[in-house]
Formats: structure tokens, sequence, C-alpha cells
């Protein structure tokens, strides 16, 4: 049992990989994995309860389509969500990806060890967020990796096993960023901004910031008790996420439901992060999302965030504040000190960004309020 446990650097207990625990702990699962009661997930649908239903699904084969714009914008103000099929990605490289990081995950835990990660940068080998002894955890390991900007970059830090692992993930980013360029330039097209002006918010092509997050959750006796990631929102600028086809487990809250993602094969789940809120004063939505385990079946996905310059100053961008009837919902601030949050304290839904808002809210006017007010409830939801 002592290959399970990490005492890394900074964390403030023994880390316990759920692969491990998974293996180990029977029919019930240990307490600190086991929900509130009120964050639970329902895996049956019922009134109330968790519907089975999919986001939108939008076609990029042609980005500059005013057809393309319409749906990503409406999908992005309404849900904050959609699956973008006809990407561009190869599907091929899909799978490879796919098969080269069940390969990391199928290691021997001695292997996987010596990656493990510690709270200064996140990279590596994980198997938990918050830093605070005692918290509650989340049924799931991780790997956590730096693209860009190129100087946080490290192959050194990249698992070397399998063999083909380092290669294909070098070339999935490299094509995953260029389609986030694309989809970019649409998102700013929608908010009837020039095309590059969000990307040139964000420092412009080649001053963003990026980095791969794979998930894998191992199977769950008690998968009604625990989530394979709590409720929250993206706290950075846009997700890439590339799920299991077979292996349902994304939650999307939508209108106060927990919408069950049916994932299309080889798309892309394309979510709002909190900067893109920010950016757009709130006209696209970062929602809640989060993830349910199976008792049957492992499952994987590749979250590829694409963040803005970590220390240029967000705020509302002016194009799209005109008080009093739209004032500026929140606060200038980088993605370095509102990142900093999620490190102290983990996933908190969208806590941080509504502490935000409501804070800019009550130096408004009576009309900013209730525009606050509205926007926050409206995006209230988790991954």
């Amino acid at each position: 049992m002592s290959s399970c446990f990490n005492g890394g650097a900074g964390w403030p207990e023994p880390v316990v990989r759920v692969q491990a625990v998974s293996d180990s702990c029977g029919a019930t699962i240990p307490e600190r994995y086991v929900k509130a009661a009120s964050e639970r997930p329902s895996l049956v649908a019922a009134p109330g309860g968790c519907m089975n239903n999919n986001i939108p699904v939008v076609d990029m084969s042609m980005p500059d389509g005013e057809e393309t714009t319409r749906a990503v914008a409406a999908a992005c103000r309404e849900w904050g969500f959609f699956q973008a099929v006809n990407h561009g990605v190869r599907p091929e490289l899909l799978r490879r990806a796919r098969a080269a990081w069940r390969g990391f995950f199928g290691q021997p835990a001695e292997v996987r060890e010596r990656y493990a990660n510690s709270p200064a940068t996140y990279e590596g080998y994980g198997s938990r967020l918050g830093t605070a002894k005692g918290g509650p955890l989340d049924w799931g390991d991780y790997y956590f990796l730096h693209l860009l900007p190129p100087a946080l970059k490290s192959h050194d830090k990249w698992p070397s096993l399998p063999h083909t692992l380092r290669e294909t993930t070098e070339e999935y980013a490299e094509e995953v960023v260029q389609l986030c360029r694309r989809v970019m330039r649409v998102l700013s097209t929608g908010l009837g901004l020039d095309d590059g002006r969000l990307q040139a918010a964000f420092g412009g092509a080649g001053g963003e910031g990026a980095c791969l997050r794979v998930n894998f959750y191992p199977r769950c006796p008690q998968p009604e008790l625990t989530l394979g990631v709590a409720s929250h929102s993206d706290p950075g600028g846009m997700t890439m996420l590339l799920v299991d086809d077979h292996v349902r487990g994304l939650q999307v809250r939508n209108a106060d439901q927990w919408i069950t993602v049916d994932p299309v094969p080889d798309a892309f789940i394309v979510n709002i992060g909190d900067q893109i809120q920010v950016l757009s004063n709130a006209a696209y939505k970062s929602v809640e999302h989060r993830v349910a385990v199976s008792a049957a079946e492992e499952r994987l996905s590749l979250a590829f965030f694409y963040n803005p310059r970590s220390d240029l100053p967000l705020a509302p961008m002016p194009e799209l504040v005109a008080p009093p009837a739209r004032p500026p919902l929140y606060p200038s601030m980088t993605f370095d000190e509102y990142r900093e949050h999620i490190r102290r304290r983990g996933l908190s839904g969208k806590a941080q960004l509504q502490s935000l808002q409501t804070t800019t809210k009550t130096c408004a006017p009576p009309a900013a309020a209730t525009t606050a007010s509205s926007s926050s409830s409206a995006g209230t939801l988790a991954r």
C-alpha cells in the first residue's frame, strides 16, 4: 500500500491515489470521498433530478459562416457549452491521444509516482486540488501539463511511458490550439466585435496560455455518493474537452437541472470559462458542471484549457460596457490573481466569480444591481 501514497512537497497530508482506493476499498468508499447529500449526483432521470439530453451541437466546418456564428453565440449565451463537430482535428489523432494517456494510467504505480505533483504548479500526476488539510476529495486522478507559453513547457515533466505519449501529446496540442483560435474568432464575431478582439484581450496569438489536464476516473462501488470532479465552472478562458465516447459522466447544470451530456463521437465539448464571462461582461456564461462516476466502467477525458496571458489585467471589454444600462459587472484582475483562490480552496461552484460580481454591483446604481443579480443566477451551474 505504501506505493499508493505521495507525501510530495507542499501537500498538507499524504496523497492517496484513487486508483489504489478503487482496487482496495471493497464495497464501501472512504468517508473523505462522500459528498454532502445536496451535492450527490442523481444517476437516474427523475423530476428535479438529472435529465438526459444533448447540449447544442455545432458544425465547425465553416467557422467564418454567419450560421456558425449564430449557433455558437446562442449556445454560449444560453448554455455556456456546445459540442463541436467537423472541427478540423483529425479523428485518428483523437484516438491516439486517448490511447496514449490510457497507457500512462495503466502503468505500474511506481512508474506513475515518478511524476507526482505538488501544489506549487500542479504539473504532473495528481489526485487533489485544494490544499486545505482534511478537505473533501474527488473520485479521480489526473495528469496536468503546461503547454503555453513555451517557457513553461518542460518535456522532462511529461511521462516517458508509453513511448508514443510525448510525441502524440505535442501533436494533439498543436492542433487543438489552432482550433481554439478559430473558435475565439467566432466568439468575438458573435459579440458584434472584430474577429480578433477577444484574442487580443487574451494577449494575442502566441501570448495566450494553454495547459492540459488528463482525468482518470476509476470504477467506484458507490457512485451515488461521490463525484469524479465536484461542481465548478472553469476559472480560465475556454476548455476543449475530449471525453470517452462510450462512457457518459459529464453533467452540465441548466435551468436548475443537471443534464447528463451524451457525447457525439469525435466531437469536442467546448465550454466557456470565467475569464470569457468577465471579458464579455456576462454576455457569454461560464456554467457549472461536474463529473459522475461509474460502478461498471473507468473513464478518461482530456481537458485542454485555453487561457489569457496570466499576468494581463482582465475586465469587461469597453465595447460591451454602456452605463447605466450595461455597467461593468467585474473589476480588473489578472488570471494569476483569480486562480489563486482555486489553488487555496479547491472547487466551489461559481463562488469566486459571484463574489466579484457582488462586490461590483454594491458600487453600481440600482439598475446595475438588477442586471448583475440576473446574470449571476443564470450562470449558476459544474464538469
